[in-house]
């Protein structure tokens, strides 16, 4: 089998760059698909010239498009990375699909509302197209480290998920996804969640909320809890509670990985596992992971289905909010619920 052929939508600028609109994520798949002995990147397509023309010849891309539909018509592309806004990767991703790639690497969160996220994973799944979500944290040490820890009994019975971050959609998905990751892929029952408007902003085009709190329960009663916005822990990212310790991650001025037990002797043992975001490595794990896996047809570690369970709790969360009610899982709603009390004027932002 010769090489996955390669296309890159939406070059953008790197982070901190001037001038920079996102977070310039082309940049960062990109290594992967260089480190990886089964890809050959052919193309690249961004609707700013400037942009394409600085990313081709740094990395001495063949071709580069305007328009990525153009791209599609003129090369034969296996994997296509969508470096785009939200509101993009819907529309994108079909196209992808109707252009016969093999698989698509879409950046994170999945969609601006639900029915949009569900429509792009069960399209793909239909039409037997690999789809991941760069919910790169997984491949992340210290959170690798962490789920060493519990699953070798550091901490006994797994019991609480806590975590802490700016909001429920944009970095929230990370956090969902990793609670999934440390709970074994534990499917959730149901959720309770509420909002507050004030603060509200929008990232990359798309609306979050100003401070949030969700909690649910998983169908092995595991509870995972979220609070988001001014209100969250400035303590750690993540805390993770068991029947005989606690391990936190991210430890604000501290470890990025520690823990507390009885075999500590209740004091904090902390451990070194290089970087705390190690932003390189993690993206170029999870190129050569969708590679491998779409190499010898298994489920990737960043699939779809794993990336739509977390969306799921970030429009149910915001579902909770407006039935001002506990929301059992599946979750049967189509829109964005935010930004529906928004508009609807249920919820003030300002």
């Amino acid at each position: 089998m010769g090489k996955f052929r390669v296309g890159i939508i939406g070059c953008g600028r790197p982070w901190g760059d001037a001038g920079r609109s996102g977070c310039g994520q082309a940049h960062m798949h990109i290594l992967g698909y260089k480190e990886s002995k089964d890809c050959e990147i052919v193309a690249a397509a961004d609707i700013k010239k400037e942009n394409l023309d600085k990313f081709t010849a740094e990395y001495t891309i063949p071709k580069g498009y305007l328009d990525y539909h153009e791209m599609f018509a003129k090369e034969k592309i296996d994997i296509v990375s969508l470096c785009v806004w939200p509101k993009l990767h819907g529309p994108m991703t079909f196209d992808s699909v109707d252009a016969g790639v093999k698989a698509i690497h879409c950046e994170k969160p999945i969609a601006p509302t639900f029915g949009e996220a569900k429509e792009m994973v069960e399209c793909c799944a239909k039409k037997g197209v690999q789809l991941t979500f760069n919910h790169q944290r997984r491949f992340g040490k210290p959170f690798r480290k962490a789920k060493e820890l519990i699953e070798t009994g550091a901490i006994g019975k797994l019991e609480r998920i806590e975590m802490y971050t700016h909001n429920l959609y944009d970095w929230g998905t990370h956090w969902f996804d990793m609670m999934f990751y440390y709970n074994n892929e534990e499917p959730v029952e149901w959720v309770m969640g509420q909002v507050d408007g004030r603060g509200s902003m929008k990232i990359f085009d798309a609306l979050v909320e100003g401070q949030g709190l969700s909690y649910l329960k998983f169908k092995n009663a595991v509870f995972g809890f979220m609070s988001t916005g001014f209100g969250r822990s400035e303590a750690c990212a993540h805390r993770i509670c068991g029947s005989d310790g606690v391990i936190e991650v991210w430890v604000k001025n501290g470890p990025a990985v520690r823990l507390k037990n009885m075999e500590t002797k209740g004091e904090w043992k902390t451990f070194e596992v290089g970087l705390a975001d190690d932003v390189k490595h993690d993206n170029i794990q999870t190129v050569l992971d969708l590679v491998v896996a779409l190499k010898n047809k298994r489920e990737p570690m960043l699939s779809g289905r794993k990336a739509l369970a977390a969306t799921e709790l970030i429009f149910a969360t915001w579902e909770s909010a407006r039935r001002r009610g506990r929301v059992d899982l599946p979750l049967n709603i189509t829109d964005s619920p935010l930004v529906t009390m928004v508009e609807e004027g249920e919820l003030v932002t300002a």
